[in-house]
């Protein structure tokens, strides 16, 4: 899938809009990071607890986006934006964009599209996951896109 925040794709023709999709979840921390991540809240500074529960949330936001995206048939989103709160101890995370069928109009673009298309996803789309556990490994590596000019 490509993804952007801008509201238009470089190299691409918007040739139709499926409208505004989203990915959400809603994450507590486990009671053992919450009481080492309120030790170090003592001394200050980052609380890489924390940080891994957001970066886990993001991914699994971003991964249901995409989903919803492709059930609705499109081939990027547009405008793709993060949105956060707190309900309670919770943790909600919201992405959300908007979804488009584009058509490639250069050749790089060209090239793109079909590598997103032949593996499935861009290489820092591939830590997201609708499956994250706070006791995982981390995201995983993915292939690299040709480069521009290179024939696929």
């Amino acid at each position: 899938m490509l993804i952007t925040t801008g509201f238009d794709l470089p190299g691409y023709d918007i040739t139709s809009v499926q409208g505004e999709i989203f990915g959400l979840t809603v994450r507590a921390r486990n009671i053992g990071a919450g009481c080492i991540a309120g030790f170090r809240s003592i001394g200050g500074g980052e609380i890489p607890e924390f940080t891994k529960l957001l970066a886990q949330s993001r991914s699994e936001a971003m991964a249901r986006m995409v989903e919803e995206a492709r059930k609705l048939g499109s081939t990027a989103i547009i405008g793709m934006r993060f949105d956060s709160g707190a309900i309670g101890q919770w943790s909600e995370i919201c992405a959300y964009g908007t979804g488009v069928t584009v058509n490639p109009l250069t050749d790089y673009a060209r090239q793109q599209l079909e590598f997103v298309t032949a593996t499935g996803a861009m290489p820092q789309q591939a830590g997201y996951s609708t499956k994250v556990s706070e006791w995982g490994p981390g995201p995983t590596v993915g292939t690299t896109p040709p480069a521009p000019g290179t024939p696929v």
